[in-house]
């Protein structure tokens, strides 16, 4: 059981119950933390071996696999797709909080400029050094030497850098919690959105705290749920699962704007999508070349949980929303 897992979903229920200026606050610091050491480790692991460097892509742009049966690329033992398109599913969870700004809309000042922003600026910056620190990586060890479990700590440590080793593990320890922090906040919004238009009972979703006014029943369910799964699942697993269910997502809102594109004419468009149809069909394109990269085991995982959200679909959902009654022509108050 991962003990350490749960007291950090604990403390990050804790806050979220007590505030969203609290919230904020405590991601900054720990936002700023994990960018330190992120930089820290690009100055210090400049000097590298050109030699680590080649292959530089030992198993160039493959891994992709339709339900267990590789059509590009190869596998490893365990029957796990091996290349480019592979290792970019695999590590997609670490790109998922960017989405999540566009749930805080009513935290902005100005939503209709600043969360565009927020979204694409951020995902630059933090591209750029996810580069850069692979990059780094690959330099100073060679790619078959890189534990994947702890892979910057671990490089150091072969290195040497006991102390730095330290000071990366505190750093990634951060940077995971400020993340988690994120993500329970924006599923905590979404979960007050479906509530207040009866998609989900109004009663314990969106019950606000007298004191702090904050949703503290879907935020301790939320919290609880977040600790069992750390807790009990391994993280291989619970990437795994996070990033095909975020893929089918995504495939649903590019379907979404092109289907609305086309029937809601009239409607105002705060948010705009350039270059349509476009941008929509090569993201449809793209998540599901993704989602065909990662394990076959993925999918009756998927199917399940897909399963369980149509039942709570159906049984209550479809039949309480103010929006689907009213042909989505007006919000839920």
């Amino acid at each position: 059981m991962n003990l350490p897992a749960t007291f950090i979903s604990f403390l990050l229920t804790v806050i979220l119950v007590i505030g969203i200026k609290e919230s904020a606050s405590f991601n900054a610091a720990k936002a700023v933390i994990k960018v330190a050491v992120i930089l820290f480790v690009i100055v210090v692991g400049t000097f590298y071996n050109p030699e680590n460097w080649i292959p530089f892509a030992p198993y160039e742009l493959t891994g992709v696999s339709i339900f267990g049966h590789t059509l590009l690329g190869e596998m490893d033992k365990g029957g796990e797709p091996l290349g480019m398109l592979a290792g970019a599913a695999t590590i997609f969870f670490a790109y998922i909080g960017f989405d999540s700004v566009s749930t805080h809309p009513k935290e902005a000042k100005n939503p209709q400029r600043d969360v565009p922003v927020g979204i694409i600026a951020s995902l630059l910056i933090s591209t750029m050094l996810y580069v850069a620190v692979a990059a780094v990586l690959k330099g100073k060890v060679y790619y078959d030497k890189i534990n994947i479990d702890a892979p910057i700590s671990n490089v150091f440590k072969q290195m040497g850098l006991l102390r730095a080793q330290l000071l990366i593990s505190l750093g990634a320890l951060a940077g995971i919690t400020s993340v988690l922090l994120v993500l329970m906040l924006s599923q905590l919004r979404v979960l007050l959105a479906m509530a207040r238009d009866d998609f989900l009972p109004r009663g314990f979703f969106a019950a606000v705290y007298p004191k702090y006014r904050t949703p503290w029943k879907s935020t301790v369910l939320t919290g609880v749920f977040v600790a069992l799964m750390g807790a009990l699942l391994l993280l291989r697993i619970l990437a795994e699962l996070v990033n095909i269910g975020t893929f089918l997502a995504f495939v649903i809102v590019c379907a979404a704007v092109l289907i609305m594109h086309k029937t809601h004419l009239d409607a105002e468009h705060p948010f705009s999508v350039p270059f349509l149809p476009i941008v929509p069909a090569l993201g449809m394109t793209t998540y599901l070349l993704l989602m065909f990269s990662l394990p076959a085991e993925n999918w009756p995982q998927l199917t399940i949980w897909l399963g369980l959200g149509f039942v709570i679909y159906f049984a209550c959902g479809s039949r309480n929303s103010h929006l689907r009654c009213s042909g989505g022509s007006s919000p839920p108050s």
